[in-house]
């Protein structure tokens, strides 16, 4: 029976991802920060949205960007809003700065985490305050880094060994946009949640400017894109012939046994 105190009237949070977005990919360049992200929702395996925004301004000097359950990012859109209001609120003429929100965020995850009621998302915080250019990333249980790019999902795997390549310190504007769209298409191609409409969030020290979601330019007609499992030795093809194989020859040597022990009698 349901009362005032029973824990079934209590405000549940997502205790399981259900929609979800994938890769964030942040850069330093010459005069800021740069951030991208596809505009992917997906149910479970299905691309379910296709228009979710995931690069929003913190205040006055701050950017974050969001992979993992879209909800709970929404849950810390609020707890950052509150955060920046309180703020405001003492009117002393500071304002919150990108490595202040990073180290707010750090908390709240590691918190969440802790009453193993986690947040499941993986954040990126990039921002400019008095000159310094500030990027790092927090986990779903609190673990945090700063650098000079950071990705999150499958961009740790895909993207950031092209960063590692072929990011400098002095990049242009044109050169960290053409930068991240490299390491988007990298994605699209290989990361089954990743669409093509995209974002890419830039702020300085004027403040911070978001693009119109716009398409990649894609090529589809390479040749391991149109037969896949020619010659791959880890196809399902291959995993099926050698498992109707096992469970035959198994069948076989059973079968013998049985004869073997049963035939005379």
């Amino acid at each position: 029976m349901d009362t005032l105190l029973s824990s079934e009237g209590d405000s549940q949070r997502t205790q399981y991802p259900y929609v979800t977005g994938t890769s964030v990919i942040g850069i330093k360049y010459k005069d800021g920060i740069l951030m991208a992200a596809d505009m992917g929702g997906s149910y479970g395996s299905t691309i379910r949205y296709k228009s979710v925004e995931r690069l929003k301004q913190v205040g006055k000097h701050s950017l974050i960007g969001a992979s993992g359950e879209i909800s709970d990012f929404q849950e810390i859109l609020k707890y950052l809003d509150e955060l920046i209001l309180h703020d405001n609120m003492w009117d002393d003429g500071n304002s919150l700065g990108p490595k202040e929100v990073h180290n707010y965020l750090t908390r709240v995850m590691y918190n969440r985490r802790n009453k193993f009621d986690p947040l499941w998302n993986s954040l990126i915080i990039g921002g400019v305050k008095n000159g310094h250019k500030y990027l790092g990333s927090v986990s779903m249980i609190g673990v945090h880094f700063e650098d000079d790019h950071v990705a999150t999902g499958f961009g740790n795997h895909l993207a950031r060994p092209i960063l590692r390549e072929e990011w400098r310190e002095d990049l242009t504007f044109e050169e960290g946009v053409k930068l991240l769209e490299k390491c988007m298409r990298n994605l699209l191609y290989r990361d089954r949640s990743a669409v093509n409409k995209l974002q890419i969030a830039k702020i300085t020290e004027e403040g911070l400017t978001v693009s119109q979601p716009y398409s990649l330019k894609t090529f589809w007609n390479f040749a391991a894109f149109q037969n896949p499992t020619v010659n791959a030795e880890g196809s399902w093809i291959l995993c099926l012939m050698m498992f109707c194989c096992t469970k035959t020859c198994a069948f076989v040597d059973a079968s013998f046994s049985f004869i073997a022990r049963h035939g005379s009698a």
